[in-house]
């Protein structure tokens, strides 16, 4: 991919015009054609790694842990970006405090937004407030594809891709774009959330997609009174999802205010309070998924040197 020419951004609406244009070109295309892995695609970025984070169900913090983990990658792995995918219900704008609007390329490139050091794409940027997205399938493996294959990711080595909840358009539409890496699996400990969360496992199995493992948020809640953990959603849901699987559990994340906080001021508790209990597990977690992906890697006996993991002070 050739980086675009710095003179030449278009306003933001141009950036909006180009999306609707492309998305409406894109749904011609059926969501069952060949995927990538069979075949090369030569409108696929220069992205050596696709990492999604899927739940199965909503409500469980899903784009939290996508937001937390990409930030806490950015300081572990090399060129990070972070891809929002749920196309009805947005949330990195707000999550990270973006209210600027995309630029575009002469080229028809859409320019992603950079913050945090690392670089940004969400509907949410593209749309206005008020907005909603009410689109059936076609539009949905449209917009995915868009988001791919014509938006500007140079540089990006590493992206995190948060899927909406279920197992539906947008998870099949990813899946059959791009070679993913790998899927994470996002649940909090109760029964109700571990029933709806299995689905998830069995649709990247299904597809196969190698399962990196299963992150448990809201694990547990620490008093700030008695100093006291409390397992308000039970405990051992993640675990035992793991055991039944055999797949690991990547780490478990508390809950603590100021992740709550974090997400509404548009500054992510691994960005804000990098000391709290969360953001340390936040920083674990990363470290896990790396080393799950160098381990599949192994096991495919590809190596890529270019993947590299940097640990910065």
């Amino acid at each position: 991919i050739r980086p675009p020419p710095r003179s030449t951004p278009k306003p933001s609406s141009a950036a909006s015009d180009v999306y609707k244009r492309q998305v409406y070109e894109h749904k011609q295309e059926s969501p069952t054609e060949k995927s990538s892995s069979e075949g090369e695609n030569p409108k696929l970025p220069n992205i050596k790694k696709y990492i999604a984070v899927a739940s199965g169900k909503g409500g469980v913090g899903k784009s939290t842990v996508s937001v937390n983990l990409a930030l806490a990658f950015s300081s572990l792995l090399k060129n990070v970006g972070l891809m929002d995918a749920d196309i009805w219900g947005p949330s990195i704008p707000i999550m990270c405090g973006i209210q600027s609007k995309p630029m575009a390329t002469k080229e028809e490139k859409i320019l992603p937004i950079e913050k945090f050091n690392i670089k940004m794409m969400s509907i949410g940027f593209l749309l206005d407030e008020e907005d909603t997205v009410i689109w059936r399938g076609p539009m949905i493996h449209g917009a995915i594809k868009q988001f791919i294959e014509d938006v500007e990711w140079e540089g990006v080595d590493n992206l995190v891709i948060d899927l909406p909840p279920g197992t539906g358009d947008a998870h099949l539409s990813l899946i059959q774009t791009v070679p993913l890496s790998g899927g994470i699996i996002v649940t909090t400990p109760q029964d109700v959330a571990l029933i709806d969360v299995k689905r998830g496992i069995q649709m990247f199995r299904k597809l196969n997609v190698p399962v990196l493992g299963i992150i448990e948020n809201m694990s547990s809640f620490i008093c700030d009174g008695c100093n006291k953990k409390h397992t308000i959603f039970k405990e051992g849901g993640g675990q035992n999802l793991a055991d039944n699987f055999k797949i690991p559990l990547l780490g478990q994340v508390p809950v603590i205010p100021g992740v709550v906080e974090g997400g509404d001021s548009g500054v992510p508790i691994v960005m804000g309070d990098a000391e709290s209990p969360a953001s340390k597990a936040y920083k674990e977690l990363a470290g896990q998924v790396a080393a799950q992906l160098s381990i599949n890697q192994s096991k495919d006996d590809k190596v890529d040197a270019s993947f590299e993991l940097a640990w910065k002070s």
